[in-house]
């Protein structure tokens, strides 16, 4: 697979990247199986954080071997040095590595200060060879502009895919001047793009963007290694699959990042529910239609409207009117089927 400079890391990354957001979801035995499927398929760029749950684990058990063939990145949600130095530790633990590449400040609400305790810290981290880059996400356009253009930070993730805006792709340009590496996260907009060819061709045509894929299953790792092998040109076909997904999906609607569903009261699983009628109209309807799919909407009349919710939702959605929505819209699908 060809590789890339990621900015001014001066790292050599696979063009496509890893997201080890979905192996949450396998087995030990399956994350590994898929993980090494990547390696030898030519991936070397590995993305995870602290808050992937047994992510990092499973990434150290199937390439912790070939750390010297590979490039790791993960994140820390901490606000303090304290915390940031026993995420690190943890991290280095379950990678089965004694440094990281890439080390991210994971979505903070703004700018880390130059000489605040927790901007230190990754200094000091990095003086101790414990990291090599330290580096920020956000989902904030704004907040990220500001982020990129303070100079503190070697590389930038941040959500970019066909329905990104103009105004995200000058995000993309003003890293490329200032040499910071651009790693794109839900570049398949949380599962709602379907077909990747599109998407996968935008993204390359960016030149400094290397997008994360989250990848759960051998057949769609099969998907972006045969994309990677044969990289297709954008024309009249894919212009058209971009249209069709920007007036269907540009806009307001959840892109399952999942900050919000810890904090629910009522244990609505938000990450799904509220984007159902986008994944009924764009999947098979049937699995999301089963007793279970019917008792998960229904927690949706136990909401309370606290709030909690939308000061999580890094895209500033009305989450509770949202959910209101999107049950309104599973009722009426279920009663056209006489379910």
């Amino acid at each position: 697979m060809d590789k890339m400079r990621l900015g001014r890391t001066n790292l050599l990354v696979s063009r496509s990247g890893f997201g080890a957001i979905p192996i949450q979801r396998l087995s030990f035995p399956e994350a590994i199986a898929l993980l090494r499927q990547a390696f030898d398929g030519g991936i070397t760029f590995f993305d995870t954080a602290r808050g992937y749950t047994d992510s990092e684990e499973k990434i150290g058990q199937a390439l912790g071997e070939m750390r010297q063939e590979v490039i790791l990145a993960s994140k820390t949600h901490a606000a303090t040095a304290a915390a940031l130095f026993k995420d690190l530790e943890t991290s280095l633990t379950n990678l089965k590595t004694d440094y990281l590449d890439i080390y991210q400040l994971h979505n903070p609400s703004s700018l880390p200060e130059a000489q605040g305790e927790l901007y230190q810290a990754a200094l000091e981290a990095k003086k101790q060879g414990k990291i090599r880059f330290i580096s920020i996400t956000s989902h904030r356009l704004d907040l990220a502009l500001e982020e990129v253009r303070s100079g503190l930070f070697d590389t930038m993730q941040f959500p970019l895919s066909v329905l990104s805006s103009d105004e995200d792709l000058e995000l993309v340009k003003l890293c490329a001047e200032l040499d910071v590496g651009f790693i794109a996260m839900k570049a398949m907009s949380g599962g709602l793009i379907t077909d990747p060819t599109a998407t996968f061709s935008f993204l390359r045509s960016l030149g400094n963007v290397v997008p994360i894929w989250g990848i759960q299953h051998s057949w769609e790792l099969e998907q972006f290694l045969e994309l990677e092998a044969n990289p297709p040109a954008m024309d009249e076909k894919l212009e058209a699959m971009i249209l069709h997904d920007r007036q269907e999906l540009q806009g307001s609607f959840c892109r399952s990042c999942g900050y919000c569903v810890p904090t629910c009261p009522a244990k609505i699983p938000i990450a799904q529910a509220a984007r159902m009628s986008l994944l009924l109209r764009r999947m098979n309807p049937e699995r999301f239609i089963t007793p279970q799919g019917q008792a998960d909407m229904e927690k949706i009349k136990d909401c309370i409207e606290c709030g909690i919710c939308k000061t999580h939702c890094p895209y500033e959605l009305d989450t509770p009117a949202l959910l209101k929505r999107e049950y309104a819209f599973f009722k009426a699908f279920l009663a056209e089927r006489g379910l």
